[in-house]
């Protein structure tokens, strides 16, 4: 019996013990985040720091503006996926481009801040060119500047070129990183490369034959063809992150702590219609190939490792265009994560482009 009492004792002692250090560290984190808060909101002296919602075709579309001087030129960042927002934590590699840039992030429709669970998307060509046309109309009145310039990562880069190409009388520049430009030929080069790279690799060649009887779009695809560029070296993280996630999310000036707990809880729910996009005909339709006459400005910041988005393609599409001045900047052993990886020679590269 006293053998039970003193154990009943430890473990009480034990789980106290344990209470107390996770209330301290919640304790710790809520000062951090309040601190990171309190900083990340600032509106640089002479400069904007604002977030809105903006009624885009029948749809409330997230954005925030942030620079260092409300007189420099206005960049409109395009996010990749296509649905995968980036507002949980691109405010650390935006900023890096504000003094020379009014930056505008933006969560595309059903994504990110842009999620409304009661109201289910439907994502077609037609409504991101249309989305894309309004916001950026938006913003020209809203800065009150005639043009604005395009950056565009992964999809980003699709719908960018796309708008540019349409709507050229809107932008003065258009910069394409992880430059995407067909998804066939993207995907036949992928495999290829993967075929060389699994030669001796006897379990990498059967995950290579499993992707390639299939080259679907589902959710398994996507995760064995990615698994296959990590296992070689060419995956889109290969370089880790140049900033802390944690203490990015943490201090994130736009997310509550709900709106953390939501992206978790629905961000598969936010990403199944732009499957479905990804896997329609109108994706397929809004492919670069043949089409290189740009009356704006065309630049490229690409990795030379990217299969994520084909560096080659990327290179050879380059090569082939049409434009007032055009710039192709290549980053050394960086692959589709470039921006994170690699943000502060991403931003080098930038400052150089910038007017």
């Amino acid at each position: 019996m006293k053998t039970m009492h003193r154990r009943t004792n430890w473990i009480i002692r034990a789980l106290k013990w344990a209470g107390v250090m996770v209330l301290s560290l919640l304790v710790v984190l809520f000062i951090i985040r309040w601190i990171g808060l309190g900083i990340n909101k600032r509106i640089p002296e002479g400069g904007i720091n604002a977030s809105m919602y903006v009624d885009v075709n029948n749809s409330k579309q997230w954005i925030n503006l942030y620079g260092k001087d409300r007189n420099n030129p206005v960049l409109l960042y395009l996010h990749g996926g296509p649905g995968s927002a980036t507002s949980l934590f691109d405010y650390a590699f935006t900023r890096k481009w504000s003094d020379v840039f009014t930056v505008v992030t933006w969560d595309q429709r059903g994504c990110g801040k842009s999620f409304d669970k009661s109201r289910p998307e439907t994502i077609t060509a037609e409504i991101m060119m249309s989305d894309g046309k309004v916001m950026t109309e938006y913003i020209r009145n809203l800065l009150h500047v005639d043009k604005i310039t395009l950056l565009g990562h992964s999809w980003g880069s699709y719908l960018g070129a796309n708008l540019a190409l349409e709507y050229p009388q809107y932008y003065d520049a258009f910069i394409g990183t992880g430059q995407f430009i067909d998804w066939a030929e993207n995907e036949r080069r992928l495999y290829e490369a993967a075929l060389e790279w699994s030669k001796n690799d006897p379990q990498g060649c059967k995950m290579v034959e499993k992707w390639g009887r299939s080259m679907e779009l589902g959710e398994e695809d996507f995760v064995l063809r990615n698994s296959i560029m990590d296992r070689y070296g060419y995956g889109m993280m290969k370089d880790g992150m140049d900033y802390s996630l944690f203490m990015t999310v943490l201090c994130n000036p736009y997310y509550s702590i709900q709106d953390m707990l939501d992206s978790i809880r629905y961000g598969e729910d936010a990403f199944t219609p732009y499957g479905a996009f990804l896997r329609s005909e109108g994706f397929e339709e809004m492919s670069l190939l043949g089409r290189y006459d740009y009356t704006v400005p065309y630049y490229n910041i690409d990795g030379d490792m990217d299969y994520q988005t084909n560096f080659e393609l990327a290179c050879e599409y380059f090569s082939k265009v049409n434009a007032p001045e055009k710039e192709l900047l290549v980053m050394k052993n960086a692959t589709h994560g470039l921006l994170e990886s690699r943000s502060e020679e991403f931003s080098s590269l930038l400052h150089r482009i910038a007017p």
